[in-house]
């Protein structure tokens, strides 16, 4: 039982005796004194005062009595207004150092037969560009995520579900044939992704002065008729119709320019550090979805107009009509999203669907749960919208079409370029080999690009500056990279020097940095399952830069290898030891690599 289940506990027992109430001890929820008082964790007691017909004073004076009496954890209090200030027996916080330490006790639990299955969906790119910084925080989120939900004890599913068909593929297509000459990523030396990238900006322009021309010629003529005559955007959408009645040409075209930009995407997401275990194509889901549609047509859910257009009345949710047919017969987003759900419902016996997308996306969420539910799939009442921000630079916001956006692959080998050179001249790579050296800069680069991202809360919008981002001090991923490496180099020097790491509790007298570092540690289990209730990546970061933060305090004030006390040391060893192994947890669950040494 952690230290605040024992307060927790024992404040429930001294109401009962006290006052004759019997409160649930889950309820009483003590938090970390604040640095101003003294110490170490608070109960707040205004709730109780009904029960106690006392003031807020004499109700917090009372119960600590009561807990210093009965409660073997509890040495002294102190009392703030309706604060009560509780210090714990110092011995005590031994014994939960030992259950920590030796339990391995860092919040993680197994997954078993009975646990919920959490479906997770996030990357969704379009098969027309590389992917940019806006993938990036979506990726690093999903992929957090669902290592957060693994490590309080569900089964996860890490799917993607990429967007290869529609008008903007057939720019990208019918630009390659146009100006493409032949090229391939193998004889221009580039990855497929950003090749086709390339011809998706260069259909916009081409279009845009297609449409100056147009307009120069024809003075009457608006910019939106401009753009309907503009014979490039029909040669586009012929090629659409021609795609979607299956014309041969067109999809062996298809099939070639999205297999060079799957393997592109494929070395991004490697790097990256982030995988799916299932991923779905919009090609193969969006007739799944007409299917289901009409199935739904047919049961009175949803209602067909005159022009033959399908669509859902949603007005008694307080929501809107909501088309998912045009009169062609041709599918809209909504469609995809249903016959996805449907073939993902086949493929899985899912409890929970979660989907990373952007907060502009809000709305969209709202009727797809309706319609979702409505249509049988008996999550879809409780789907989750993971909506999260928009990240930009400091530059301002990105724009695909006119190629504007801040490439992932490039600011993956910007950010590993500027750990190279901050790290260089604070001399952190010395005498290191030049392989180890250039892993270490990939390891605190990555870092720093995926930490600066997730210790935000991902419903802010955010501007990342890879500069900023780069810092051995501070809430930054190379500051706690550091720690990490610091603790392990003074681990295995104690090896090295055949230090014992035995300790008898009994010898060992505990100061203020330590209790601190052993209090922060106990919290660990509980941020993990706060995480996991939040869906916030944001609570381990802030988390495991708070656990630094406290462990370099001790590191400055308290000797450990020059320490005389043959049990002090070990035990100041192993406290490290422990610090370390929590780092290195909640950096998993960040999906960022700790590096051995820097």
């Amino acid at each position: 039982m952690s230290i605040d289940n024992i307060i927790s506990a024992s404040t429930a027992q001294a109401l009962k005796a006290l006052y004759g109430v019997d409160v649930a001890a889950d309820t009483i929820v003590p938090q970390t004194t604040k640095k101003e008082f003294e110490g170490n964790l608070t109960v707040v007691v205004f709730p109780f005062l009904r029960a106690s017909k006392k003031s807020p004073e004499a109700t917090a004076t009372e119960i600590g009595d009561y807990l210093v009496e009965h409660c073997e954890a509890v040495k002294t209090y102190n009392v703030v207004k309706g604060f009560l200030n509780i210090t714990i027996e110092p011995k005590f916080w031994l014994t939960v150092f030992a259950h920590l330490y030796l339990m391995k006790e860092y919040g993680f639990k197994e997954e078993t037969p009975e646990s919920p299955l959490v479906m997770i969906e996030y990357s969704s790119p379009n098969t027309n560009k590389p992917l940019h910084l806006g993938h990036i925080r979506n990726n690093l989120l999903g992929f957090s995520l669902s290592r957060i939900l693994k490590a309080n004890g569900n089964k996860v599913v890490k799917t993607n579900i990429v967007n290869d068909r529609g008008i903007h593929i057939c720019k990208s297509m019918l630009a390659w044939q146009k100006w493409g000459n032949g090229d391939t990523p193998e004889s221009v030396g580039k990855k497929g992704d950003h090749l086709i990238g390339d011809y998706y900006v260069a259909f916009d322009r081409h279009y845009k002065a297609e449409v100056a021309e147009l307009m120069e010629k024809n003075p009457n003529m608006t910019k939106e008729e401009a753009e309907a005559a503009s014979p490039l955007m029909q040669q586009a959408r012929d090629m659409l119709r021609r795609w979607e009645a299956g014309d041969e040409e067109i999809r062996s075209l298809w099939r070639t320019m999205n297999s060079w930009v799957y393997a592109g995407f494929d070395e991004t997401y490697k790097r990256l550090g982030v995988d799916f275990d299932k991923i779905y194509y919009e090609s193969e889901t969006y007739l799944e979805g007409k299917e289901k549609v009409l199935e739904g047509l047919e049961k009175g859910i949803m209602y067909r107009k005159e022009d033959g257009s399908v669509w859902a009345d949603l007005t008694d949710a307080g929501l809107d009509h909501k088309l998912l047919l045009r009169s062609d017969g041709t599918s809209v987003y909504m469609t995809q999203d249903i016959g996805t759900a449907k073939l993902r419902y086949q493929d899985y016996p899912i409890d929970k669907m979660i989907y990373v997308v952007g907060n502009e996306q809000n709305y969209h969420f709202q009727v797809l749960s309706l319609l979702l539910d409505r249509l049988g799939f008996k999550w879809g009442k409780d789907l989750v919208h993971f909506s999260y921000g928009m990240v930009e630079l400091p530059e301002g916001k990105m724009k695909s079409r006119e190629g504007t956006v801040v490439d992932a692959d490039d600011l993956m080998d910007e950010m590993v370029d500027n750990a190279k050179k901050t790290s260089e001249e604070l001399g952190k790579l010395d005498g290191m080999p030049q392989g180890e050296a250039d892993k270490i800069a990939e390891i605190i680069g990555l870092g720093a690009l995926k930490y600066f991202i997730l210790k935000v809360d991902p419903r802010k919008n955010m501007t990342f500056n890879p500069k900023e981002s780069i810092d051995f001090n501070g809430n930054t991923g190379p500051f706690i990279q550091y720690t990490y490496a610091r603790i392990q180099s003074v681990l295995r020097k104690a090896a090295e020097a055949g230090i014992e790491r035995t300790f008898d509790p009994e010898k060992v007298t505990l100061g203020d940095k330590e209790i601190a570092l052993i209090q922060r540690l106990a919290d660990f289990a509980d941020i993990v399952a706060e995480a996991g209730r939040n869906y916030s990546p944001a609570l381990i970061a802030n988390y495991a830069y708070d656990l630094v933060k406290e462990y370099n305090q001790f590191y400055h004030d308290y000797q450990i290898m020059r320490e005389s006390d043959q049990n002090v040391r070990a035990f100041r060893l192993n406290l490290s030891e422990a610090v370390g192994n929590a780092v290195r947890r909640a950096f998993w669950m960040l999906g960022i690599d700790v590096p051995e040494r820097m």
